[in-house]
């Protein structure tokens, strides 16, 4: 399903560039060299802009619900959310504690002097 999702927000992204390069800016866009005569008259003169600005409107919405629920079915699952440090914490081997070894008060130390 993930993939299907991908794909599907893989064409939207496609179809998204390609309308606002459409798009006619301050110096012309992509819409002349496309035929941009071709599609305001089909569209009429002033409702061009209007339409290619709701296909926008319309598929960045898209973009944007896609890319939110792909993220939640591709993000971690609630069984994962403990930390990497607690889980390396867990997994970390028990070292056996030392015994520190307390000298015993009534020996006494001998240097190798003569006495």
């Amino acid at each position: 399903m993930t993939g299907f999702l991908i794909a599907l927000h893989t064409l939207v992204s496609f179809l998204l560039i390609s309308v606002i390069l459409m798009q006619a800016s301050q110096g012309g866009g992509l819409s002349g060299t496309f035929g941009g005569q071709a599609a305001s008259s089909v569209l009429g003169g002033q409702n061009a802009g209007n339409v290619l600005s709701r296909i926008t409107t319309w598929l960045a919405t898209l973009f944007l619900s896609l890319a939110v629920v792909i993220s939640m079915l591709s993000g971690p699952s609630s069984k994962d959310t403990t930390s990497i440090v607690k889980q390396a914490a867990e997994d970390r081997p028990i070292v056996p504690s030392t015994e520190q070894i307390q000298p015993n008060s009534d020996a006494t130390l001998d240097l190798g002097g003569d006495q």
